[in-house]
């Protein structure tokens, strides 16, 4: 099944689908899955790296912090 979804492009954006689809010859459903794959891909990534500063920052103690209070 599958679902549809109401898209409006800038006039922009329609010229270079045709453009690219004649210069490709891929169709305009083909191209748009290889740009939202490829988008979600950078976005995923995009996430993880900012989770992972985020938790870097959480954990990011400097060598006094981090001994502060432990009686060896």
């Amino acid at each position: 099944m599958h679902d549809t979804i109401n898209l409006q492009l800038h006039p922009d954006n329609i010229q270079n689908l045709k453009t690219f689809s004649e210069i490709l010859k891929k169709d305009y459903n083909t191209m748009f899955n290889e740009a939202l794959e490829q988008y979600f891909e950078m976005v995923q990534k995009m996430l993880l790296e900012k989770n992972l500063a985020d938790e870097n920052a959480m954990t990011n103690l400097d060598f006094d912090e981090f001994w502060d209070g432990v009686e060896l």
